[in-house]
């Protein structure tokens, strides 16, 4: 009985509840990203090849617009790891300078085309009486045809922007510009989607029912919970960008002969393919591996932003 009592009375342990890990969207998110293998493939590409054009001059610091006739189409070789072109430039610099223009076309715009199509989606969606007109518009621009049109935009343009803002700049602002605003249709009617499905929450209901402004509601409420299609659009929206501006370039009608990108590279060594194809290899598949890469990390955004796979 003392040996009962004694147990009786010794206070029971419980065991200790451990500590739940604090979680947030973006961690979530970061975590399913992980689990993507093509998509860690994507972003491991796109950064080193965002790193190597950006630190590549001061690594590797040869004047891409060095001609040397004598050395000119030279293949790869230690001094020339890339080869020369046929005016003996060095084919690795005018690649890494290439690539700092193309990548930048695409990001720019692919933030104009994000912002017009966001307005636009974000207009339509919540205004009923704005819907109808902007999507029909909307649906006007998507029948129009994209690369004769941007043909014929840059043919009436690119003279005077280039004699107000320089060849270079003046030729960039245009290419951006135009591809920007020719390439905002998707992104609008993904955004006007989420925007009618998100209104009709209940947290919405609240912010009316509290006397919020319409503004205040569409920019506060609404829009911060359409971000994550619009992130997927905008990774997408480079890939387009960088390809529509190689196909501008290779047809002679993006940046001049004296700025390089990679499409412009691929324009300027057609005509040399057969003898020195080494100088449209490098080029072309930098496109492909950017664009490559950028697809998969859009891929793997869109599966890790989805509610229903996130565990």
């Amino acid at each position: 009985m003392a040996v009962e009592s004694d147990s009786i009375s010794k206070p029971i342990q419980l065991g200790t509840v451990p500590e739940r890990k604090h979680r947030t969207l973006w961690g979530d998110v970061w975590a399913q990203f992980r689990r993507h293998k093509p998509a860690m493939f994507g972003l491991a590409v796109l950064s080193l090849l965002i790193f190597g054009v950006v630190i590549g001059p001061y690594v590797y610091p040869v004047d891409p617009e060095y001609i040397d006739i004598i050395a000119g189409s030279l293949p790869p070789s230690a001094e020339h790891p890339f080869g020369t072109d046929d005016l003996g430039r060095d084919t690795l610099a005018r690649n890494i300078a290439g690539g700092r223009i193309s990548i930048s076309v695409g990001v720019v715009s692919m933030l104009v085309a994000i912002t017009f199509g966001t307005v636009v989606g974000g207009l339509s969606g919540y205004f009923p009486k704005l819907d109808n007109p902007l999507m029909r518009f909307t649906d006007m621009m998507l029948a129009l045809p994209l690369l004769p049109l941007l043909l014929v935009i840059i043919m009436l343009f690119r003279d005077t922007l280039r004699g107000v803002f320089g060849p270079e700049t003046g030729i960039f602002i245009l290419v951006v510009f135009v591809i920007g605003i020719l390439g905002w249709m998707p992104t609008a009617r993904v955004v006007r989607g989420q925007v009618l499905s998100i209104k009709e929450k209940e947290f919405v209901e609240a912010a009316k029912n509290v006397g919020t402004r319409e503004h205040a509601i569409l920019s506060r409420h609404i829009l911060p919970n359409v971000i994550s299609p619009i992130i997927v659009s905008a990774t997408l929206g480079v890939a387009g960008a960088i390809l529509t501006e190689s196909a501008l370039s290779f047809l002679g009608l993006g940046f001049p002969s004296d700025v390089p990108t990679w499409g412009r590279l691929l324009y300027d060594g057609k005509d040399f393919m057969t003898f020195t194809p080494f100088v449209i290899i490098w080029p072309g598949l930098f496109i492909s591996l950017t664009v490559l890469g950028i697809n998969f990390m859009g891929d793997g955004l869109r599966d890790a932003m989805d509610p229903k796979l996130r565990k």
